[in-house]
């Protein structure tokens, strides 16, 4: 996003990607609607599999409550896209080299300098099987850099931001799928959610043809790193319960796991250098909601504001930018997500299944409504719901 709008407004772009594309994407792909707003004309039928318009929420893969996202009453009607990330970020990639933006993949960024006029970069070639692999392939001196590298990074640790990071963990696979076969609950246009995880979630997205299943655990408290070893084996057995009670077969050895850390929001800290020569967007800069662990749009809306900074030559301007943009909503998501996270057993069963309850997910989302707007409201009944349980009422 941000390679295209630079490009489209006539500055001269290199996108460097470490894969050769289309590449492997670890993501669950659900992204609201509301990305349309940002696809400058791409029919979302060339990259969405699936549009969710119904939730299936169970506690302990049991208790199931099935929710509409657009129930009788609602004026305006939502959905969630599922997509597969290799298909969507290609057709993105594609959209900027037609701006404008040389397109130069398999590269791996090693070094970035800071210089008077600029910043030195240093890529070599993906280390492969071919006889070029690890030989320097790029140099170029940037007037800017918008470091997209994701959750690790160099661009982040070689201009010292964000130095300590909140992570949580993710696991999914990817599961073949026939459309028939399974529980009956199991059709395209319904998203399943399982909450009975330690601080997390689990889902089971629809695809084209398969299923996305997988779980988040999200940490105990800011700047915690999760013990990975751990939190691998207990995301494994959540995504083996999770086909078990979806009534799939599945072979557990030949089972390909992905697992990815993702740098969910902490707080407003600088996200471009003192000199405005570099700046972070989407998971570099911590943009993923630490309540639903989303961050697609987000990165979306960070690498457009990135661009639009530089356009204007304003670099200096973007934390503040993504600050107006993102901390408001995202330091109340954060409050309701510490609650959410503490008492999943009572927040499921009033909240997750509240009538509304998905309608509402699904306006947060899509950022028709803001987290500050329901905070007061959802602590309130979460506390009115811990008092009636301690004292039996």
């Amino acid at each position: 996003m941000a390679a295209a709008t630079a490009a489209r407004a006539g500055l001269k772009v290199a996108l460097l990607e470490k894969f050769p594309l289309p590449r492997h994407k670890t993501c669950g792909g659900g992204t609201p609607m509301v990305m349309q707003d940002f696809l400058w004309g791409l029919a979302p039928e060339a990259m969405v599999e699936a549009q969710i318009s119904q939730m299936r929420h169970t506690w302990n893969f049991d208790d199931p409550y099935l929710a509409a996202i657009n129930p009788p009453d609602t004026q305006r009607s939502l959905s969630i896209w599922m997509v597969q990330r290799p298909l969507f970020d290609h057709i993105l990639v594609k959209r900027a080299v037609e701006a404008g933006a040389e397109l130069r993949d398999g590269l791996v960024v090693r070094s970035l300098e800071r210089q008077t006029d600029g910043v030195l970069v240093r890529a070599e070639t993906w280390q492969s099987a071919t006889v070029t692999a690890g030989k320097t392939a790029f140099v170029a001196t940037a007037r800017y850099v918008i470091g997209a590298d994701g959750a690790n990074g160099i661009v982040a640790k070689v201009a010292n931001l964000r130095p300590r990071r909140t992570i949580a963990l993710a696991m999914e696979v990817e599961h073949p799928h026939q459309w028939g076969s399974g529980h009956p609950s199991l059709q395209p246009e319904i998203a399943h959610l399982e909450y009975n995880v330690p601080r997390g979630y689990a889902w089971a997205f629809p695809k084209a043809d398969h299923l996305n299943v997988g779980a988040i655990v999200f940490p105990k408290q800011r700047y915690a790193l999760p013990d990975c070893p751990k939190l691998a084996a207990t995301l494994k057995q959540l995504i083996f319960a999770y086909l078990d009670a979806l009534e799939l077969s599945y072979d557990p050895d030949a089972m390909v796991f992905h697992a990815h850390p993702l740098p969910i929001w902490q707080g407003r800290e600088p996200l471009h250098t003192s000199d405005g020569s570099i700046l972070l967007a989407g998971d570099a800069a911590g943009l993923i909601n630490p309540f639903f662990g989303d961050g697609i749009l987000h990165a979306v809306k960070s690498g457009e504001i990135a661009a639009n900074c530089l356009i204007a030559d304003q670099p200096l301007s973007y934390s503040d930018r993504i600050h107006d943009e993102f901390a408001a909503n995202f330091d109340a998501a954060l409050t309701l997500s510490r609650f959410f996270y503490q008492f999943p057993g009572i927040c499921y069963q009033y909240g997750v299944k509240n009538p509304k309850a998905a309608r509402l997910a699904t306006e947060l989302i899509c950022g028709e409504l803001s987290f500050p707007g329901i905070l007061d409201r959802a602590l309130g009944r979460i506390r009115q719901a811990t008092t009636g349980r301690l004292f039996g009422k």
